[in-house]
């Protein structure tokens, strides 16, 4: 699976012209260019200079760091009715997390600097229009009859329900998510979480169940391939299996099956959704995995342990009911590499910023901002260009390292890994992050803030794609974004198709074929850096610009 498709079967708007170069000035296109070959290259490395010595400046007057405080507080649901059996319940196991305590609270943590002190806040249940719930939520609070259940206090069952909604712009439908607040008991054997639900009321069909399939992207190409869970309500404790393990943490139920192994999709459809869905309870939830892959397990255990103090449930493998004060079943998601705002599925207002921080800090990477540039260079600005080894690759690659070299940076070129940590590491030390359009721009996520991100756009009018997956994202997780967008004679499709076939002439015309025309044409080509220009400034121009900021070290 191409990391940077839209769902099969669904087209892009269309974007502005082909090519989107910056305009130059009036004076700069009186420069005679040398002809250099790959010119281009050392234009855009000392454009990117300019960049990191702009946004350092601006950093030290007016800083950049100011983000939403993660708001992380253990709020444990409302308590529920103990069966009346007599039942052997074992609670389940804690887990030692690395490096201290939970995000949320950061006991055994330093503070990061940068960022404003971390706050926890009474959580509120927040009143919903009327409009607001009957379009995007359905919701039934029923009170439990006191000879069923606690006499000392009000014991309510309540199920939520998102029922997808799809963003203007956003080609995927949000999949179904559910949550509860009551007795849960959950049935791996069974594929089914039973809700004691006295009144039988909610988002429920004519058998009383609600069926989902837990993956965080409603994509109909993979559903049938993820396990479906039923939630299924019952009158009373007796009609729903008893309790093998009682846990006094909620549970949440998802999948790892779809585009897992595509790191972008590891976040998009996994990782940043299940951060949106339980940074809150601080660590105090169970997580349960259907199409469990232990190997996705292992590469991400660090992010698991950071979101939960228990081992992670293996639903397929397990043949014990186990019993939760409340559950939820799916994630919650926003668009790719995106997290946004929303009353109910993200009522308390995340940020990338935020899951940047999450991710520093399960890793342990030390760096929140890039080199410091001013007056002199006390050090070399610090590059990492990731190669890639099948499609899209650059094909000058070692001379545009020998350019950027030659300009002053320390260059390192690598292929991103199944290593997660060590190559998050790698990241996190550069000052600037250039590759071309595809998964291992998904990296961005582990730069410090502030830092430059340079994606170079292949042909077959990209604009959509490049803006949507990785240029808006890097700029809400406040990076400095270039994009470079290549011209005819800098991809190899010239060497396939002539130029009056409809791949030069009118290059919508592929993404009407969909994602197989996509994946045929656009993802297949390789690419080279030849043009002069970047950010709208001649090599010579760039390099005056840097000699009235600072002077070289």
């Amino acid at each position: 699976m191409a990391s940077t498709a839209y769902a099969r079967g669904s087209k892009p708007p269309a974007g502005p012209g082909e090519r989107r170069q910056p305009r130059l000035a009036k004076e700069l296109s009186r420069i005679e260019p040398k002809k250099l070959g790959i010119g281009l290259v050392a234009g855009c490395c000392l454009a990117l200079l300019t960049y990191i010595s702009f946004a350092r400046l601006f950093a030290i007057y007016s800083p950049v760091f100011e983000s939403t405080s993660m708001v992380m507080k253990n709020a444990p649901p409302a308590s529920t009715a103990v069966p009346s059996m007599e039942e052997a319940v074992p609670v389940q196991k804690k887990i030692e997390v690395e490096g201290g305590e939970d995000l949320a609270g950061g006991a055994t943590e330093p503070k990061e600097p940068g960022f404003p002190e971390e706050t926890k806040i009474e959580e509120k249940e927040e009143e919903i229009p009327a409009e607001t719930k009957s379009t995007q939520k359905e919701e039934t609070a029923v009170t439990k009859p006191e000879d069923g259940g606690d006499k000392t206090e009000e014991a309510k069952a309540k199920i939520t329900c998102d029922e997808n909604a799809v963003d203007e712009g956003f080609p995927y439908a949000r999949p179904s998510v559910c949550e509860l607040t009551g007795d849960v008991r959950v049935s791996p054997k069974e594929k089914t979480m039973f809700f004691v639900n006295p009144s039988g009321a909610g988002p429920l069909d004519d058998n009383g169940e609600k069926k989902i399939r837990p993956y965080a992207r409603k994509d109909t190409f993979l559903l049938p391939g993820v396990v479906e869970v039923t939630i299924k309500s019952v009158a009373s404790p007796v009609s729903a299996p008893a309790c093998a393990r009682r846990h006094d943490v909620p549970a949440v139920v998802f999948s790892t099956a779809g585009y897992t192994d595509n790191f972008f999709h590891d976040n998009t459809d996994v990782m940043i959704p299940l951060f949106l869905s339980t940074a809150h309870f601080a660590g105090e939830v169970q997580l349960l995995i259907t199409n469990y892959k232990p190997w996705w397990v292992a590469k991400f255990a660090p992010l698991l342990k950071k979101l939960s103090n228990y081992e992670v449930i293996n639903f397929e493998k397990e043949e014990e009911v186990h019993c939760f004060p409340g559950g939820q079943l799916g994630l919650y998601r926003d668009r790719d590499l995106i997290i946004g705002p929303h009353p109910t599925r993200n009522p308390r207002n995340l940020t990338m910023v935020d899951y940047n921080r999450f991710l520093r800090r399960a890793f342990g990477l030390p760096r929140d901002a890039p080199a410091v540039l001013g007056e002199k260079m006390a050090v070399r600005p610090k590059m990492l260009m990731i190669e890639r080894k099948g499609t899209r690759k650059l094909l000058n690659l070692r001379a545009v390292q020998a350019l950027c070299e030659e300009l002053g940076f320390e260059v390192t070129v690598a292929e991103a890994g199944a290593d997660v940590r060590a190559f998050a590491e790698t990241v996190n030390a550069a000052d600037v992050l250039l590759a071309v359009h595809g998964a291992g721009l998904t990296n961005q996520i582990f730069l410090p803030t502030g830092a430059v991100l340079v994606q170079i756009v292949p042909w077959g009018k990209m604009d959509w794609m490049a803006t949507n997956f990785y240029g808006q994202p890097a700029r809400d997780m406040q990076l400095r974004y270039v994009e470079y967008y290549v011209s005819e004679e800098e991809t190899t499709l010239k060497d396939k198709y002539s130029r009056d076939h409809y791949v030069f002439k009118n290059p919508m015309q592929i993404h009407a074929g969909g994602w197989p025309a996509l994946a045929e044409i656009v993802m297949k080509q390789d690419v080279m850096k030849t043009s002069y220009y970047i950010a709208g400034q001649s090599t010579q121009d760039v390099v005056r610009v840097l000699k009235s900021i600072y002077t070289y070290g």
